[in-house]
């Protein structure tokens, strides 16, 4: 089965939309490309398919109610835009969901739901029980709240992260570009790219263009982020325009062509490694000689004390931490067992020569994740 074919059969599928595909600058949200969007969402859970749709624009769809003429720069009117904008939105999906009596629920999301393990279980169990009981989950950033986290890309990188949050068979991405080009599309000789099957095969390939609309925080860079990180993780995605979201989300085309398909060229990882690699705060660092860098990557065993030779960070027993091999490259990541502040004493030494009450990994295998070489 191609990747094409796999999105399209999908039991359970995860779909992004940006603000650009939603609203326009001057009139708000546009109801009709929202209503076209519906449309394609429900006849794709019409087929028989579970549909979460990750949902931009609360920003955007509050300028126009509050007069603004461009997305504000500062934080304060950002939050007050989203705050606004996001009674819009849900009224907007609720209202057109309706036609086609489906249910909707309202997730929305802070960093420390995706960054914080217990979060992290707790929006997963939402949304799987959203599923259970037929309700169409519309999740987005909670942007009234958020502070840092209002930059460029964060919902293409939550999608990815919903994907895997709700066991999506599928990602689909779409915005207001037709997929990924080996150059600026707007320049003569760009070619677009059907598919990739591996993420080597993006070195090289221009991903640095803006957003086109100025109302998204996006561009094509943070969608290929978005969908690497997925596939990586084994899930096929479908990066397409917003416009063509009736072809790209039926089921009846068994692989229709347009956009970009991105192979599931990883293994699913487990929910907490999945967490561990693309969603953990990291607090610190424990610097490794080439002999625990081959114990953890090569035949993934527990870090012990005797191969670290440094720390950096100010942590706590129970977070997150960087593994760092002897060239200043990240090589895994881990929760780490002990305090910064007790390791100092511990590291370079074998496990015997330590007292009793330390003779224990640093980082137990089963809450460590490999970055290169996995």
């Amino acid at each position: 089965m191609t990747t094409r074919q796999q999105v399209a059969a999908a039991a359970r599928v995860v779909v992004k939309v940006g603000s650009s595909s939603l609203t326009s600058l001057d009139g708000g949200l546009d109801h009709a490309r929202l209503d076209a969007l519906v449309n394609a969402l429900a006849a794709r859970r019409g087929s028989g398919s579970q549909v979460v749709l990750v949902s931009s624009g609360a920003i955007a769809a509050g300028l126009a109610p509050l007069g603004l003429r461009r997305r504000p720069r500062d934080l304060a009117t950002q939050q007050a835009a989203a705050s606004v904008g996001q009674v819009q939105l849900a009224q907007a999906y609720a209202a057109s969901f309706a036609r086609h009596q489906v249910p909707i629920g309202q997730v929305l999301l802070t960093a420390d739901d995706v960054v914080r393990r217990a979060h992290y279980r707790n929006a997963q169990r939402t949304l799987a029980r959203l599923l259970a009981l037929g309700t169409l989950p519309v999740v987005n950033e909670n942007d009234t709240v958020a502070t840092d986290e209002i930059r460029v890309g964060d919902n293409d990188r939550l999608a990815a992260l919903v994907a895997h949050l709700v066991g999506a068979d599928a990602l689909v991405l779409l915005s207001d570009v037709d997929g990924l080009y080996d150059g600026d599309p707007r320049q003569p000789g760009s070619t677009l790219l059907p598919e990739v099957d591996d993420p080597a095969e993006l070195y090289g390939v221009d991903t640095g263009r803006p957003g086109q609309s100025g109302l998204g925080r996006g561009g094509i860079r943070t969608k290929i982020e978005a969908a690497t990180m997925a596939a990586c993780a084994g899930i096929p995605v479908l990066l397409a325009a917003a416009e063509n979201a009736a072809l790209a989300l039926d089921p009846a085309e068994a692989g229709p062509k347009v956009g970009t398909a991105f192979a599931g060229s990883g293994q699913r990882l487990s929910a907490r490694r999945f967490w561990l690699r693309y969603a953990a705060d990291v607090r610190g660092q424990l610097h490794l000689d080439e002999g625990a860098v081959a114990a953890v990557l090569d035949r993934r065993r527990s870090l012990l004390a005797a191969g670290v030779h440094g720390v950096s960070g100010d942590f706590v027993a129970g977070d997150v931490v960087d593994l760092v091999g002897p060239y200043g490259v990240v090589v895994a990541r881990g929760v780490v067992a002990f305090d910064a502040a007790e390791l100092p004493a511990l590291i370079g030494r074998r496990t015997r020569d330590l007292p009793p009450e330390y003779r224990r990994e640093l980082v137990h295998a089963d809450d460590l994740v490999p970055l290169r070489g996995s």
